[in-house]
């Protein structure tokens, strides 16, 4: 009896166990590497979630602000290069695909932009490659990057800025300003406060009118930025739990191999699919700043 309950609190601790490595793992994997002022008073990296919460508002999320930059500079480098090389002659694979890709911008702007403005155009080209080169990193082995970034003495990294939802706020946020700046520009302050204060009720119905639409123009940042983060974090942590399986692989037995085995199929199968939501991602954030800006630029909406 007593080699029974033995056996069963072994079993239950190796469950346990188990299940506090798990954690830990989900939890290393969904933390950025922040930077603020600790506890103590000093600045510096934090080396736990807890320190991370503790740095409150000012701390940065020095992941995310690495990866943005970088792989915005990669894409200007592209789009530069394949400028500068340009021929009129056969194209590079590289000036052939700059040419597709501008005038699918191009075309998918035309559709949706009725007004006359040149920047929506490079900013929409701008949003898109961005945006997707950020969420394209969510198909990169999930441990082999935070692996050498720990070897190299950096506790925490992530590689997808898009599951970060200060960045994809910030991205919103500068939309929102630009919807801001050209409605106001384009019909005056006055025909902007009178669209926030006198439709869809008139004169007599102001108090309602600007609720109403005070709600639908904050609305549209903020659904443009959970959108994003919401379908980018939920995809990396399906990939986080797929790899989870793959822990199972050192016990050699049946259930372990048949753990490992269906990992490498989730993982494939997941991650071909992972594709068309990083793609279309991408392409919504880009499609809903264009109706965006072509609602501020219209008297009516």
């Amino acid at each position: 009896m007593s080699s029974e309950m033995a056996g069963a609190a072994e079993v239950a601790g190796a469950a346990h166990e188990a299940a506090h490595t798990s954690a830990e793992y989900i939890k290393h994997h969904l933390q950025n590497l922040t930077y603020g002022q600790l506890p103590d008073g000093t600045w510096g990296v934090a080396h736990s979630a807890e320190e991370a919460k503790e740095m409150g508002f000012w701390a940065l999320n020095l992941d995310t602000f690495i990866m943005s930059l970088l792989l915005g500079a990669v894409f200007m480098f592209m789009f530069y290069r394949a400028a500068k090389t340009a021929s009129a002659g056969v194209p590079n694979c590289l000036q052939n695909f700059c040419e597709w890709a501008l005038e699918f911008i191009d075309n998918s702007v035309r559709g949706s932009f009725s007004g006359k403005n040149a920047m929506v155009g490079p900013l929409a080209l701008t949003i898109f490659f961005w945006v997707f080169s950020m969420n394209l990193m969510d198909l990169l082995p999930i441990d082999y990057i935070p692996l050498i970034m720990t070897a190299l003495g950096v506790p925490f990294f992530k590689v997808v800025p898009s599951t970060d939802p200060n960045a994809t706020f910030g991205m919103a946020i500068g939309v929102f300003l630009l919807v801001l700046y050209y409605s106001v520009k384009v019909k005056g302050l006055g025909g902007f406060m009178g669209e926030l204060t006198l439709q869809p009720f008139g004169k007599w119905g102001m108090p309602v009118n600007f609720l109403l639409e005070g709600v639908n123009l904050i609305a549209k940042p903020i659904s443009l930025a959970l959108r994003l983060f919401g379908n980018m974090y939920a995809g990396e942590m399906i990939f986080i739990l797929i790899a989870l399986m793959g822990g199972a692989w050192a016990g050699m037995s049946f259930a372990g191999v048949t753990l490992y085995g269906s990992q490498i199929l989730l993982s494939l199968g997941w991650a071909i699919f992972h594709i068309l939501i990083v793609t279309l991602q991408a392409f919504i954030f880009m499609t809903l700043t264009v109706v965006y800006l072509d609602m501020a630029h219209q008297e009516h909406h």
